[in-house]
């Protein structure tokens, strides 16, 4: 029976509204105004230091200084502007009930993931939760499966990881992991074939009766 691993952006809860508005004020700071929330999209998923310089030519010093805009706003606000996705409670239950071992893997600090989970009452399904430190060098994906293998005290093969984004796919890859994307987050079918997604399911009850045969 294998251990599960779940991204928490796009594959537990839907964030986009609060990591997008997160970044608009960060943004706005530099005078860089985008009222299009649909266009700051790609802040979902990676590192929020990677998508200032990747994306806005940010050195990483001035990165630094958006993730501090942007954590202002997100720690009072922006937190708990996210839902649930329909029917995860029950699969984590369903799946707990099996025997599975549960945790989480996400970029996001682990703090605020913790915060999250307890606040959609589903906190208690998961045996380890694994995040991004704050201002630590645990930052990329692959550095995250490798903490979360550590604490788990499994190998990469014994694990597979669910997330909506190729930088799950990608980090998964890098660490020996298999990797089942999710289609219903903010990634395509195509980015997570081609980052080695063995598979992509369109909705959490897909994901549920995927995993019920590991």
């Amino acid at each position: 029976m294998k251990t599960i691993l779940f991204d928490l952006d796009g594959t537990i809860v839907d964030s986009g509204y609060g990591i997008t508005k997160c970044a608009q004020y960060a943004l706005s700071f530099f005078g860089i105004e985008e009222p299009e929330l649909s266009n700051l999209r790609f802040f979902v998923g990676p590192p929020l230091m990677d998508s200032f310089m990747e994306h806005y030519g940010f050195t990483e010093e001035k990165a630094k200084i958006g993730v501090q805009k942007y954590r202002e706003r997100y720690h009072k606000v922006g937190i708990f502007e996210c839902e649930l996705y329909p029917d995860v409670e029950e699969m984590l239950k369903t799946l707990k009930e099996s025997g599975h071992t549960i945790a989480l893997a996400s970029s996001k600090p682990e703090s605020s993931c913790e915060t999250i989970l307890k606040h959609f009452g589903i906190f208690e399904y998961f045996d380890e939760v694994v995040g991004a430190e704050m201002n630590g060098p645990r930052n990329a994906k692959k550095d995250v499966l490798l903490e979360a293998l550590r604490r788990l005290d499994k190998k990469a093969e014994e694990c597979v990881l669910i997330g909506d984004t190729k930088f799950d796919a990608l980090g998964a890859k890098v660490v020996g992991m298999e990797c089942v994307g999710v289609s219903y987050g903010y990634g395509t079918k195509e980015e997570l074939m081609d980052a080695g997604a063995k598979a992509v399911l369109m909705d959490v009850k897909e994901v549920k009766s995927y995993l019920e045969k590991y």
